[in-house]
């Protein structure tokens, strides 16, 4: 029997469409027709988890995530994904509360850098992915070095996520700025750079970028994807 999916969205809703589109096509890609996997996404209000966050309040960014999955839980999900770097800085506490699997983007992320032999990787995200230690200790555990942008580099990639990319803005001024923060961790060594925050993909692509870019999201839904194929069962 096809497993179900279930994905905590609206966080923010740009990103959200890039887990939908991927499992969607991907699905297709692999069985042919318009065949797609079952997926649930419950979206919420990025305002709400902004001020949560911004006031330090991670125990209501943890009640608020664990209601979204247990709405999910109650669609008959039988995985689940937080489409969103920043909030897995509660991802084990979350996962604690609830039944359902739930699957990594950090862990989803660490395998795909492994995969290609990699060890120093810079990091860009929000502010709080680049100065919490969260993913930065996920990555020194397995044996990465991570580098990330200086205090003024921060600042900035930070603004630009959330005045620009959260709200579907993308210009050729905002990929610059990005792109010569890439370029200085690459000259302190960065051998691939970590697009940690879902957002980031909408702007730099590895095309832009001479070493290879791991894009958060969808390696994420990759994951996902690559847990429920061995549960499909044909139309």
């Amino acid at each position: 029997m096809s497993m179900k999916i279930g994905i905590v969205g609206g966080l923010s809703p740009e990103s959200t469409v890039t887990y939908y589109l991927h499992l969607t096509r991907r699905y297709a890609q692999l069985f042919g027709g318009s065949t797609a996997p079952e997926i649930v996404i419950y979206s919420v209000n990025l305002e709400a988890y902004h001020q949560y966050r911004n006031q330090g309040r991670w125990d209501l960014v943890t009640d608020d995530l664990v209601k979204a999955i247990h709405h999910l839980e109650g669609c008959g999900v039988d995985v689940a994904l937080i489409s969103t770097n920043t909030m897995h800085k509660v991802f084990a506490e979350v996962q604690a509360r609830c039944t359902v699997k739930l699957l990594s983007i950090i862990d989803a992320t660490i395998a795909a850098i492994q995969a290609q032999g990699l060890r120093k990787v810079g990091l860009l995200g929000t502010r709080f992915t680049m100065v919490d230690d969260f993913f930065t200790k996920a990555l020194t555990r397995h044996g990465l070095d991570p580098v990330t942008p200086n205090a003024e580099e921060v600042a900035m990639i930070h603004r630009i996520i959330e005045d620009e990319l959260v709200k579907g803005i993308f210009t050729e001024a905002s990929r610059a700025q990005y792109l010569a923060v890439i370029q200085r961790l690459i000259g302190e060594g960065a051998e691939g750079i970590i697009l940690g925050c879902t957002e980031i993909p909408l702007l730099i692509q590895q095309q832009h970028v001479p070493v290879p870019v791991f894009d958060t999201a969808t390696l994420h839904a990759e994951a996902v994807l690559q847990y429920v194929l061995p549960h499909h069962t044909p139309v």
